[in-house]
């Protein structure tokens, strides 16, 4: 099974986990990337048994529209059930890494919301330990070196992603070269320093479920 093909398995696995559970008008939270592409792909062939979703970047409202599905603003949604997106590396008590696409502050946003996050992805994003993937930090521009000296306080390297804005106006570091000992406190740690938008390290708010395609099919994977 190819990698394209492991994320086409987990992204149907995603809908099946989700589509006895939804109502006319429950709202689904879609992630940003590769993987949450074959989700929303999927997910079309269900869009009649759900009202619509909130997507983490203007990317996936784009291609949600495209299917047909409604896009909703986040601040007009009380509640959301699920949230499905991928990651760049997950660890075996389910904390990510998240923001190789550059969506993570909305990604956090839209995850914070939902009651489930349902995380997808394919057996290469599995680790011992999270910081070989480079962690990405959303900074306001004027803040830039200030955060990057922060940064390399903490003992990795940062580099700037050049070329990149995000989607809310805002330049991303890239943090490498950091082993992540204590997740929770490091996502803390850098999103107290000033400039920073968030980081992204979702470990406060982990997933709750991942589902990783493997060589051998669809594994389910909770928190140990």
């Amino acid at each position: 099974m190819t990698q394209d093909e492991m994320k086409q398995a987990v992204a149907q696995a995603a809908v099946d986990h989700i589509k006895g559970r939804l109502k006319d008008d429950s709202i689904i939270g879609v992630g940003t990337g590769s993987t949450a592409n074959c989700f929303i792909d999927a997910l079309a062939t269900i869009k009649n048994d759900f009202a619509g979703a909130v997507a983490s970047s203007d990317a996936t409202a784009e291609r949600l529209r495209g299917h047909g599905i409604e896009v909703f603003d986040l601040n007009a949604v009380s509640e959301m059930e699920f949230y499905i997106d991928g990651a760049d590396e997950f660890d075996r008590h389910l904390n990510l890494i998240k923001g190789g696409g550059g969506a993570l502050t909305r990604e956090k946003i839209v995850a914070a919301v939902a009651r489930e996050f349902v995380c997808i992805v394919d057996q290469s994003k599995q680790v011992d330990l999270l910081g070989t993937f480079p962690l990405p930090v959303e900074v306001i521009p004027m803040a830039r070196s200030h955060v990057g000296r922060q940064l390399a306080a903490l003992g990795g390297q940062p580099v700037y992603r050049d070329g990149v804005v995000t989607d809310n106006g805002n330049v991303i570091l890239d943090l490498h070269d950091l082993d992540i000992l204590d997740p929770k406190a490091l996502e803390v740690q850098i999103n107290n320093i000033v400039g920073v938008v968030t980081n992204g390290l979702f470990a406060r708010r982990g997933a709750d479920i991942i589902l990783m395609g493997t060589q051998e099919g669809v594994q389910t994977i909770r928190s140990a």
